[in-house]
């Protein structure tokens, strides 16, 4: 039986197949339209949304719990001050109850029509796959920042080694157990599929087509992101070097040899 979006949610915990982790900051006029689009695209899944605030200033809380009313799905959260979209994204990730976290970005230049598709070549890799990472095609950034971003994925990929062509892309699917073993830092999100492979796990890639915001403008800047990236660049390359070897554990059970 297909169910309505509205009727996707259960309470218990392990009971969802996926909790999408919305990060927003002064998004109030873009996470309305944003919400219903993934409702609409996990249509027949059991799943749940939680939107951090990270700190908005624009009635964005307002707007989530307007919405939230009239859609049990939605579990919001607040930053009561700013701290950054990795922070947002590790706050969804503690409080999510679905057995795979699904990122996207909260100004609606994602589409969330790709959600299944990430969730489906998840699944179809087995538990040796651990992230389904979207890459952006025909992104609607200024020309700086299209320089910038390729800039920082060839100097990544070269140094890391991680296969992946697009890192920055808010599109992702990860499974909520390995999500929870990886390293902490500002920034985080950016280097996830070389944090997967630190942990042994696989990461498949799926092609995603970048869409322009409808309202209000871009969080970030370009030069300072660029200057603290380089940083985190050689912080990642650190830990994936100091992990040498991927442990294989069982239980031991029975009797001790006599």
């Amino acid at each position: 039986m297909t169910l309505s979006f509205r009727e996707t949610v259960t309470g218990s915990t392990g009971d969802l197949e996926v909790t999408v982790v919305v990060p927003a900051k002064d998004e109030a006029e873009n996470l309305p339209i944003l919400l219903d689009e993934i409702g609409t695209a996990l249509t027949g899944r059991r799943f749940e949304v939680i939107v951090v605030d990270d700190g908005s200033s624009d009635g964005t809380d307002k707007a989530l719990r307007d919405y939230a009313k009239e859609n049990p799905w939605l579990r919001p959260f607040r930053h009561e001050t700013s701290c950054g979209q990795s922070c947002a994204v590790r706050t969804g990730v503690l409080n999510a109850r679905g057995d795979v976290v699904a990122t996207i970005d909260g100004d609606g230049e994602n589409n969330p029509d790709y959600i299944p598709a990430l969730l489906d070549a998840l699944n179809a890799g087995g538990p040796a796959v651990a992230l389904a990472a979207g890459q952006r095609l025909g992104r609607k950034a200024s020309l700086a920042k299209r320089l910038a971003s390729k800039f920082a994925n060839r100097l990544r990929g070269a140094i890391l080694k991680d296969n992946t062509r697009d890192s920055g892309c808010g599109l992702k699917a990860l499974r909520r157990e390995v999500f929870l073993q990886l390293p902490y830092f500002d920034s985080w999100h950016r280097f996830l599929p070389a944090l997967v492979i630190r942990e042994g796990y696989g990461v498949v890639h799926i092609d995603v087509q970048d869409r322009q915001r409808r309202h209000g403008t871009s969080k970030y800047g370009i030069f300072d992101r660029a200057l603290i990236g380089i940083l985190d660049l050689f912080g990642v390359w650190w830990l994936r070097r100091r992990r040498k070897t991927i442990p294989s554990a069982r239980a031991l059970t029975g009797a001790p040899d006599a």
